[in-house]
């Protein structure tokens, strides 16, 4: 049975029956799962779970096999308006930065807004200028990424994918390639994001940040959901052993 909210709330991406394959190994199993538009939902497990994989088939980085997404009212498919149509209203934000390092990060943000919806150069960049005020490095604007620190880079990603103006925010463990001192600034910048009541979609181990802003946080083992709630239920009274041995070991780290 699919996770389902509010029938009030519209459904901003809508996961039903989706089973991914690499070769005979099987990482995705019958995946169901809704975010309403304005949830924000903190996707959770060990490593090799499937969760980056699921994330990443709701833009189509990674093709499913079988089962329907859905996002914003349009079916992600091998329909190229449709994909293009999905990945204009859905920001993502990768672990390793992705920026391009031959760009300054004013041109970084202002790529995308310029060549994919038309947006005039000045207006393009004024809009960049105000977002990258938002994640709090507005004097970075004409560095090259690799003049920025890990944390800085993740923000100016942030930043780039803000520009796009995009209904939905995807992150794929954001943190994970950052030393430790440089992850609070990235988690303040997502929290000041979820406040916002951005639809956001977001992979991570970190629970502080799940505790904060999760409507609901999704546990996922061997390509399944096997727990999904609220970050009470599911930290405090998680019901199986799966993920009471994960929060654990997650737990101990943090």
């Amino acid at each position: 049975m699919a996770e389902t909210n509010s029938p009030t709330q519209a459904i901003a991406v809508s996961i039903q029956k989706v089973n991914k394959w690499y070769g005979n190994l099987h990482v995705l199993r019958d995946v169901d799962l809704d975010v309403a538009a304005g949830e924000r939902v903190v996707v959770c497990g060990p490593s090799g779970s499937g969760k980056s994989t699921l994330i990443r088939c709701i833009n189509n980085l990674e093709e499913h096999q079988q089962g329907t997404i859905v996002v914003d009212g349009i079916q992600v498919d091998h329909n190229i308006a449709h994909l293009d149509a999905v990945r204009r209203e859905v920001g993502m934000v990768f672990q390793s930065f992705n920026l391009f390092p031959h760009l300054t990060v004013l041109e970084n943000c202002t790529l995308a807004p310029m060549l994919v919806r038309g947006v005039a150069r000045a207006d393009a960049e004024a809009q960049a200028r105000a977002y990258l005020e938002r994640v709090r490095i507005p004097d970075q604007a004409n560095k090259f990424p690799g003049q920025l620190s890990g944390g800085q880079q993740q923000r100016v990603a942030i930043a780039r994918a803000l520009c796009m103006k995009p209904k939905i925010m995807l992150f794929d463990e954001p943190t994970s390639a950052l030393d430790p001192e440089m992850v609070k600034e990235v988690l303040d910048t997502m929290v000041s994001l979820a406040r916002d009541g951005m639809t956001m979609i977001c992979v991570t181990h970190e629970m502080g940040f799940a505790r904060e802003v999760a409507d609901r946080v999704v546990f996922m083992d061997h390509g399944q959901i096997v727990e999904s709630g609220s970050p009470q239920a599911v930290f405090g009274q998680p019901k199986t052993d799966r993920l009471k041995l994960f929060l654990g070991q997650v737990l101990r780290q943090h």
